[in-house]
């Protein structure tokens, strides 16, 4: 005859099996929440983009502020204004159609206001015999007309601290380049968009939501959750009973 456990082993292991039900069961809603919430900010970002094209003459002007630029972020828009090539900024270690080479980086001085923002024109491939050599891109002078999407200001990747300076950058910190160029930099920059052109490619990748990675997260802690069920009936419950009945 098989021992009966003591009362209290029998609540322990049910509190311990509820507690683990809950916090893994918890964490499956949890992941179905982040999804969510992703997939609201990828129907957002479409919207946006799939609304009718800005004139970018409001950018910088007297009637603008960051509150409204921040609302504007992913619509189409047509600049016109002048390029200020002295300035540019090639960042590197960035990928396009999985080629190395640089994101190309130039301010536009809108036209009829005082405000400047940041183009990210495209993407130019590295020499790879001389890694301090600059691709060779066209930027036109006088009044140019620049098409795109407004945009948050280039994202960073790692790097390990310290001011850069040059050309050739590893990211760009807005408040470091508007103190080094004196510019009136916006803080939103402007993806310019259109065929390749002025040695500059602009097949820019599209930035996965991620969420099939939590629906996965979420299967398995709703799998593990259960898991758990499954083992507390089984050894608690089921076994018990067959042990009693062949006892």
């Amino acid at each position: 005859m098989t021992e009966k456990s003591p009362i209290w082993q029998r609540w322990l292991v049910l509190g311990m099996a509820l507690l683990g039900m809950s916090v893994t069961f918890s964490l499956g809603l949890w992941q179905l929440g982040r999804a969510a919430e992703k997939t609201a900010f990828q129907d957002a970002k479409t919207q946006q983009a799939d609304k009718v094209t800005l004139d970018g003459r409001t950018l910088g002007s007297a009637l603008d502020d960051q509150a409204q630029r921040a609302g504007l972020i992913h619509r189409r828009m047509v600049l016109m204004g002048r390029w200020l090539p002295q300035h540019s900024v090639f960042l590197e270690n960035r990928q396009m159609n999985a080629k190395p080479g640089f994101f190309v980086l130039t301010p536009l001085q809108i036209e009829g206001t005082n405000g400047v923002i940041l183009v990210q024109r495209g993407w130019a491939q590295r020499s790879f015999n001389d890694r301090a050599a600059l691709p060779a891109i066209q930027t036109p002078e006088g009044q140019v007309k620049v098409e795109g999407h407004l945009a948050p200001w280039p994202s960073r990747l790692y790097d390990f601290g310290g001011v850069e300076q040059g050309p050739i950058r590893q990211n760009l910190d807005l408040q470091a380049f508007r103190q080094e160029t004196g510019l009136g930099l916006l803080e939103v920059s402007l993806l310019q968009s259109g065929p390749a052109s002025e040695g500059l490619l602009r097949e820019w990748p599209v930035v996965a939501s991620g969420v099939e990675k939590h629906y996965g997260y979420a299967f398995q802690w709703f799998g593990l959750s259960g898991l758990i069920a499954l083992l507390y009936v089984w050894f608690q419950i089921v076994q018990p009973r067959r042990q009693k009945r062949t006892a």
